[in-house]
């Protein structure tokens, strides 16, 4: 728990936001090391503080027939490697109560995936494990609702959580990012981290040739919803990079390319430090005469 709050404290700290980046997926060790080298060597020359994120295992996938990942006790193994390589913190997520204790010894940010944000027995299991929770925002929920899986992380007796936007559902095969929600979820009174990659899915939008259906999307306008986020004041930026996200097993259409990261995130950086977004503005009601 020591580790877990110095990190967490770092993170909050960070001037002007913090990163969590890195592939959808493991595709394979050699992959994921590289994507970790390069990422920090970014998140390093724009000043920002990173934790790479990727996932052993993609439950949640549109079709049975898609790439899942190499499965916890492989994807763990790998996660732990690319720890002590590069030096870095790493976020993964978790899908089942049993999975957690093992991703915590290895994860130093344990990740609700949206769908799960209300499970209790799941948050309960992340939350015993001492490490930083962060919770996505479930696309069918208001942000309010993040209030309550915030507090039931901390009544689990773990103080160290965080709360992240990844878009509501807008009809059947599209999100849309209210930036309303980037401000109301600072009631949960923690970090509020923007997920500006996944907001832009368009949830089981493309059609597959042979039959089936995957998940597309917006990747053009990952800029517009990051420029957005920052300037409101998130505290984190959560994206997914990929030096080949045109052959991503996983995502590809909302995977934002390594070549241009640098650049983004510059950029990003900027607009954060011109922007009073984390200042509240006091509005006086009061009469005014000129």
């Amino acid at each position: 728990m020591e580790s877990s709050a110095l990190l967490f404290n770092q993170l909050k700290a960070a001037d002007p936001f913090f990163l969590l980046a890195g592939p959808n997926v493991i595709e394979s060790e050699e992959h994921v090391l590289y994507m970790a080298k390069h990422i920090k060597s970014v998140a390093a020359k724009v000043g920002l503080p990173l934790v790479f994120k990727s996932s052993f295992d993609k439950a949640n996938r549109t079709s049975s027939k898609s790439f899942r990942g190499p499965g916890m006790a492989e994807g763990l193994k790998i996660l732990e490697k690319v720890k002590a390589t590069y030096d870095i913190p790493i976020v993964t997520d978790v899908h089942e109560t049993i999975q957690c204790e093992a991703v915590g010894r290895v994860a130093d940010i344990i990740q609700i995936p949206a769908f799960l944000c209300r499970q209790t027995d799941l948050l309960v299991a992340a939350a015993r494990t001492g490490k930083i929770i962060n919770i996505k925002k479930g696309q069918f929920c208001a942000s309010s609702v993040m209030e309550n899986s915030a507090e039931k992380v901390r009544l689990a007796g773990n103080p160290h959580v965080m709360v992240c936007e990844r878009g509501t559902m807008f009809g059947y095969n599209d999100l849309i990012v209210d930036p309303r929600n980037l401000e109301w979820m600072r009631e949960a009174n923690c970090p509020v981290v923007a997920d500006v990659t996944h907001a832009l899915q368009q949830p089981a939008g493309r059609k597959l040739e042979g039959g089936g259906v995957a998940s597309g999307g917006l990747r053009e306008l990952i800029p517009c919803i990051a420029r957005t986020a920052v300037a409101v004041g998130v505290d984190g930026l959560f994206m997914e990079v990929h030096n080949d996200p045109l052959n991503s097993p996983v995502d590809g259409p909302t995977q934002w390319p390594l070549r241009h990261l640098e650049e983004l995130l510059e950029e990003l950086v900027a607009i954060a430090r011109a922007s009073k977004g984390k200042q509240q503005l006091k509005i006086d009601l009061t009469p005014y005469h000129l």
